[in-house]
């Protein structure tokens, strides 16, 4: 039996439930589908979401981690592109605390490099200004080093410092997932749309949808189609005969141990060959280092670091601690994403293209792409303007509200302080079922982890986990976080992933190879 040839019952019930006629059909479940759904849902409308592999499979579990305004674009002169992003970065961090958190930046300057002292400064102010507080400073040379020991210190000047926030991608998709279905989205995952469906004149009416077990496709018969496919936009638009718009480019990230590169706060940097903008900082318990800028134009297989890029990253993390001497062997795994990044036809490098989105009308099919994670709110609230004519009925929510803050529920008091907040962050209005659920001993931390069990239970019973790296890699983080892709916790997971998808033996051999063989060709660190 192959690991995708049965679906549980559950599964099997979802499939058959799904309408056949919507309002809306989202293709695509990242951070900006999410997004539509749940902006779509607040405005009446029915929806369904239907995404080809896993929710934030693609681009939106792959990104840097962060939630942030952009001082690159004040430097590119887009000041309302960073405005946009600070007001979103800023609402997220008010409503969601513990899925969106502050992080404090240290940009250190040294004598005779850029960037200078007076340049931060100048960004800063303005920064801090479009956020209407003043977050930002400037600490001398041993104060510096106390915030981030191990830094360079020949022709250290002192650091700037300002605060921007990171999150959890994938759960940050999850959250606005469950919030659209709590207001009465369909949301189903593993079901691609393999083709358009069209009426007598032509325009976009619809899609089927193959669900991967197999069998005869879903067809769903839609007012308005909203392709948010993300960097694989071009081949949806292809089915129309339309030419292609993007330029996907490659960003890949290192995790360290973080007792390996200890940080208590996020070190931007410029990597000392060409002047780009690399940082690392601390995330669940390991240390992020990140990120690269490449054409990636194979987008048929999922994307992997080059062992060029490890390379490049390692000689900037060196070349800014310089006693720690990292290798190949401190690091615990790999990732890389593909950006969906608007082609400008002007052979710009890849780091001046332009990360504005856009949103396309043809032959009746709304396609979107492009934009950043921060302002996926404002990017569903566009495209959902732009296809008013399809969905007359959809009324803009006040947009006083990304995410509905929740009060902690009185048996958050079981959980231990340090995840109570994260988990809230996370899971919303959810966390009283997800602790009722569990038993006691699975609010505990998993050791040398900062997840709970409970968490793997919760997302094996109700968030459409189909696959052991669904459960690993995007509704916790374990497979990043841990080495060889948390491969010594299989064993203690495979009774509760066995019950919980009625999974036989053979069934878990297959994930489990299927998942070794992630790690090691996506994840890992190549030799070549």
């Amino acid at each position: 039996m192959s690991a995708a040839a049965a679906s549980s019952p559950s599964r099997q019930r979802r499939l058959a439930d799904l309408p056949r006629e919507v309002d809306l059909l989202v293709i695509g479940g990242g951070i900006t589908g999410a997004g539509i759904a749940l902006e779509a849902a607040r405005g009446g409308v029915k929806v369904l979401l239907a995404e080809g592999k896993d929710f934030a499979w693609g681009t939106s579990s792959r990104s840097s981690k962060l939630v942030h305004g952009g001082l690159r674009y004040l430097k590119e002169g887009k000041p309302g592109l960073t405005l946009e992003s600070v007001r979103e970065r800023d609402q997220l961090m008010r409503e969601a605390p513990g899925l969106v958190d502050p992080m404090p930046f240290l940009m250190p300057h040294y004598a005779g490099h850029k960037p200078s002292r007076p340049t931060m400064t100048a960004g800063l102010a303005i920064y801090d200004l479009m956020a209407g507080a003043r977050t930002s400073g400037f600490v001398d040379a041993p104060e510096a080093l106390r915030c981030a020991p191990g830094l360079a210190t020949e022709g250290l000047q002192g650091a700037s410092t300002y605060i921007d926030s990171t999150t959890d991608d994938a759960r940050l998709v999850l959250r606005v997932l469950a919030e659209a279905q709590a207001l009465g989205a369909t949301i189903i995952n593993y079901a691609p749309a393999v083709s358009l469906r069209r009426d007598a004149a032509g325009r976009v009416v619809g899609a089927s949808l193959q669900p991967e077990e197999g069998g005869a496709p879903v067809e769903i018969q839609a007012r308005c189609v909203i392709a948010a496919t993300g960097v694989w936009a071009d081949q949806l638009r292809g089915q129309l005969g339309a030419a292609k718009k993007l330029r996907p480019l490659r960003g890949s990230h290192l995790v360290i141990p973080g007792w390996r590169l200890p940080l208590a706060r996020s070190v931007a940097l410029l990597h000392p060959e060409d002047g780009r903008p690399v940082f690392a900082y601390p995330w669940q318990g390991v240390s992020i280092v990140g990120t690269t800028d490449l054409d990636h134009p194979d987008l048929a297989h999922e994307p992997a670091i080059s062992r060029r890029e490890v390379d490049y990253l390692l000689r900037a993390m060196n070349a800014q601690f310089p006693g720690l001497a990292l290798v190949d062997a401190d690091i615990l795994s790999t990732w890389a994403g593909v950006r969906p990044v608007v082609d400008s036809g002007r052979n710009l490098a890849p780091s001046q293209e332009s990360r504005d989105h856009i949103v396309l009308h043809e032959h009746g099919l709304i396609s979107v792409t492009g934009g950043k994670l921060t302002t996926f709110r404002r990017i569903a609230r566009d495209t959902l303007a732009h296809a008013k004519a399809q969905l007359p009925h959809w009324q803009a929510a006040d947009a006083a509200v990304i995410l509905p803050r929740v009060p902690e529920p009185p048996t958050s008091k079981r959980l231990p302080s340090p995840v109570r907040q994260r988990l809230l962050g996370a899971f919303g209005a959810k966390l009283s079922s997800l602790i009722t659920e569990a038993d006691g001993s699975e609010l505990a931390l998993i050791p040398g982890t900062t997840t709970t069990r409970a968490e793997l239970r919760w997302a094996l019973n109700h968030e459409q986990v189909q696959h052991l790296d669904d459960l690993l890699l995007r509704r916790t983080r374990l497979g990043l976080t841990q080495a060889a892709g948390a491969a010594h916790l299989l064993p203690g997971l495979r009774a509760m992933v066995q019950s919980a998808l009625g999974w036989d033996d053979d069934r878990w051999a297959d994930e489990e190879n299927r998942y070794r063989q992630l790690i090691t060709r996506y994840y890992s660190v190549p030799h070549e």
